[in-house]
């Protein structure tokens, strides 16, 4: 049992983690009905970019800017260069493009930035704050701060702002919400953009714990999504509970079963989800009328 709190915190930051990535699926999956699947090359990409120019003596407040607006960048010319041009768009369609990004996206980090893996400085610094049984690294506390401000910030956005409930309009009604005025294509951009925005913060955040190369976004985007899944794709509420939740799973097997089965719980949680329960734990069942 004196393990246990660690293992709770620690489940807590991972989960954090998988929390903002599950908010880019659930952001673009909104807008278009489709699944993202480039969404964990955008974490990567986030983590490598803000490695590469902090090595380059760039202050570490400017990187996490440039990475930002590196990812986003990317992310919305994808929209507008591929996504947008395509002439069927339903959501299966746009799924596979994304796939086909995910991998180009990939390929052009290893041929910019290189295979070695790449590493930041912890935002605080390295050394372990202890507290009774607790032993905390700062980047914890970070992490665990930023999932909280961000996912804040995005229900504020989408609750109290304009863009923000034009946004909800178009993903709800879009044929509606363009008779209003509202341009579907910009909300769509600008979700792509948001959800670009999510996962470069929370490669960015991770990195310092853990070290990140080029092909390390393949699974935290699987993790990401089996999180969007469990929590209900679509909720932002969802995307919380769910990324804590798969994060405390995997903390505790870790710990009392074996580190080799902390992997295969997403898998698991995954698959329980698609047979027991499809819409998540907050997700809407779909109904059709005939």
């Amino acid at each position: 049992m004196d393990q246990l709190p660690n293992l709770l915190l620690a489940g807590i930051s991972t989960g954090s983690v998988y929390a903002l990535v599950a908010l880019g699926f659930n952001v673009i999956f909104k807008s278009t009905g489709a699944i993202n699947f480039a969404q964990g090359e955008w974490v990567m990409m986030g983590g490598m970019v803000a490695a590469a120019v902090v090595a380059a003596h760039v202050p570490l407040g400017l990187a996490v800017l440039g990475s930002i607006g590196v990812v986003v960048a990317v992310a919305m010319l994808s929209e507008r260069l591929i996504v947008r041009r395509l002439r069927v768009q339903n959501p299966l369609t746009v799924t596979l493009v994304m796939i086909a990004v995910a991998i180009c996206s990939k390929s052009l980090v290893m041929m910019v930035l290189g295979k070695n893996p790449m590493s930041l400085p912890g935002f605080s610094g390295d050394s372990p704050i202890v507290i009774g049984m607790l032993r905390i690294h700062p980047q914890t506390l970070w992490i665990i701060l930023t999932c909280a401000l961000v996912m804040g910030s995005a229900h504020w956005f989408f609750e109290h702002t304009v863009l923000g409930r034009a946004m909800r309009a178009v993903a709800a009604q879009p044929d509606a919400a363009a008779l209003c005025g509202i341009e579907p294509r910009m909300a769509m951009a600008l979700s792509f953009g948001l959800a670009a925005a999510f996962g470069a913060i929370a490669g960015m955040v991770i990195t310092p714990l853990t070290l990140t190369s080029f092909d390390h976004g393949t699974v935290l985007g699987f993790k990401g999504f089996s999180a969007a899944m469990l929590g209900g794709l679509g909720s932002l509420q969802g995307a919380l509970i769910g990324g804590v939740l798969l994060g405390l799973l995997e903390a505790l097997a870790g710990g009392y079963l074996s580190s080799h089965f902390k992997d295969a719980v997403a898998f698991v949680a995954l698959l329980a989800t698609l047979f027991y329960r499809p819409s998540g734990l907050f997700g809407r069942h779909a109904v059709e009328r005939v």
